[in-house]
């Protein structure tokens, strides 16, 4: 993440926690805790060939609340990519690359909150909200930068949907081809790391909704949020 951040005073209510928010003494999340030791996962630990080995009819009880699933995955040494998918076995509604580094996400969950915004300065109302293109994006309440909606996932991307298809939430390492010839290279930027979890949606208008973790652990309080918000 870029050492210049600009706060905006619009946002900063919105992302940063209130005096009245606290975290359960459990610390939130599983899931989101296990993310925050990513950077200490070898490439040896593919936890995605755990979650991801259900039989037929566990997988399909995984996947049948047909609640909204968000990806956050990216090379431990390159950007994090986000995806928003309302059905795993389909493309991405929405996928966008993030202008922050692995290494920085990893350090802002370190806080034990995150709440991501994505503001659109779209003037037209022709397009559905998640179909907007150009992006600014804050981290807790600081600018990170601009980004550009992909229409299309790269190969890699699709790759990374496809290898999680059956995975409902979790965090870990992926495999990649270049495992297969070098397990300990892990390719030019390193390991693929992702987070898969499981999330409300809430829409607020036609300009604004949110996404919410559901935490696995029953706490009340989400750890990790998401905002969508376009600029009238």
């Amino acid at each position: 993440m870029p050492s210049s951040l600009v706060e905006t005073p619009g946002l900063v209510s919105l992302l940063r926690p209130s005096s009245g928010e606290k975290r359960s003494k459990g610390g939130g999340g599983k899931i989101f805790r296990m993310f925050k030791l990513l950077p200490a996962l070898s490439s040896g630990c593919k936890m995605v060939a755990l979650l991801g080995r259900h039989g037929k009819s566990s997988s399909s009880s995984l996947l049948a609340d047909h609640a909204t699933t968000v990806t956050l995955f990216g090379h431990r040494r390159g950007r994090v990519s986000l995806a928003i998918q309302e059905d795993t076995r389909s493309p991405p509604v929405f996928l966008i690359e993030l202008p922050m580094q692995t290494a920085a996400l990893n350090k802002e969950m370190a806080s034990g909150l995150l709440k991501l915004a994505l503001e659109s300065e779209t003037r037209t109302h022709r397009k559905k909200l998640v179909e907007e293109y150009v992006w600014a994006v804050y981290c807790n309440g600081r600018k990170c930068g601009y980004s550009i909606r992909r229409k299309h996932p790269s190969d890699e991307e699709r790759q990374v949907m496809q290898l999680l298809r059956g995975v409902s939430m979790g965090a870990g390492v992926l495999p990649s081809a270049s495992d297969k010839e070098d397990p300990a290279a892990g390719g030019i930027d390193g390991d693929m790391t992702y987070m898969r979890a499981r999330f409300e949606r809430v829409v607020g208008s036609k300009d604004s909704e949110a996404l919410y973790i559901i935490n696995p652990d029953d706490s009340d309080e989400p750890e990790l949020s998401i905002f969508l918000v376009r600029v009238k």
